[in-house]
């Protein structure tokens, strides 16, 4: 089982008069690839996977592992439902069709226990052989999957390797490094990058990487590399934009983000998601100022 860490992008889904914008997704992708970026998570929240139908989560799969062929840049899909078969149909298809692992949220809405989240994942993995990624966002979902739990799946399941650990949480992510060393954690949260890497994190999975890739892989270079000073800065220089962000719900921001940065030719989303306000707009707009986005 080959194990991807380093710098990752949760990647936006485009759209184009109520469709997937493939074309404009491949691009995307290739941006990244070209940007130095270790691997493209596709489909996962900030995807907007819950508001995609299974084709369209499908062919999403399909484009990020036809564009990443030939490079060095991996596939995580995104392979979540809050329906435990729902979720293993999505993951046996991005095996199927070439992805080099899987991320999994916790299931939202019906909240399950411990156990309850335990089988949930432990049938997902076991329905597919290549690398798993757990991912606990309770801020989203409402349901925390607890650090014995997350370890104990580790334990239990030979192809859970790591999770994308998006609590905000230090403590969180030091208590899952201390247990078990070859459980990889991925920082979930773009401001706590940084302190994330330095206290054992193998990687992050990032929503401001669609934006500034170029960045975001400088970041997690220079942390394996021991130059944290130059690291430290990035994510300092960094933290104006991580911050606005995530002042609206994500992916409302980094979509507009990306079309005022001329990324994306058309601003849209699927309801129950709206452009961002006027007020985010100018934040945005001045924000921006402050960055050299690379196409």
């Amino acid at each position: 089982m080959e194990i991807i860490t380093g710098s990752m992008t949760a990647l936006i889904t485009p759209f184009k008069n109520g469709k997937v914008d493939l074309v404009k997704y491949e691009s995307l992708i290739k941006r990244q690839i070209a940007q130095g970026i270790n691997a493209v998570v596709p489909v996962g929240t900030t995807g907007e996977s819950a508001t995609l139908s299974f084709n369209e989560h499908k062919e999403c799969i399909e484009v990020a592992v036809a564009a990443c062929k030939g490079s060095n840049t991996k596939v995580i899909a995104g392979a979540g439902s809050n329906a435990t078969h729902e979720a293993c149909e999505l993951a046996k298809h991005a095996q199927d069709v070439g992805a080099d692992g899987i991320l999994s949220i916790t299931p939202y809405y019906n909240k399950p226990t411990q156990e309850g989240l335990y089988q949930h994942f432990k049938a997902i993995a076991n329905s597919v052989e290549i690398p798993f990624v757990l991912y606990n966002v309770p801020g989203r979902t409402s349901v925390d999957l607890e650090a014995k739990t997350a370890i104990r799946l580790f334990d239990d399941v030979k192809n859970i390797y790591s999770i994308k650990e998006a609590t905000g949480s230090l403590e969180r992510a030091i208590c899952l490094i201390s247990q078990r060393k070859d459980f990889f954690v991925f920082s979930g949260d773009d401001a706590i990058d940084f302190p994330m890497l330095v206290n054992g994190a193998k990687g992050i999975i990032s929503v401001t990487a669609n934006i500034l890739p170029n960045l975001k892989s400088q970041l997690v270079n220079s942390v394996f590399e021991g130059d944290y000073e130059k690291a430290k800065q990035i994510n300092e220089d960094l933290y104006a934009l991580n911050s606005v962000l995530f002042c609206e719900s994500n992916p409302i921001p980094i979509k507009a983000a990306m079309y005022l940065a001329g990324l994306l030719d058309t601003l849209e989303y699927r309801l129950p998601l709206l452009s961002p306000s006027s007020e985010t707009m100018k934040k945005l707009e001045k924000t921006l100022e402050k960055y050299e986005v690379i196409k």
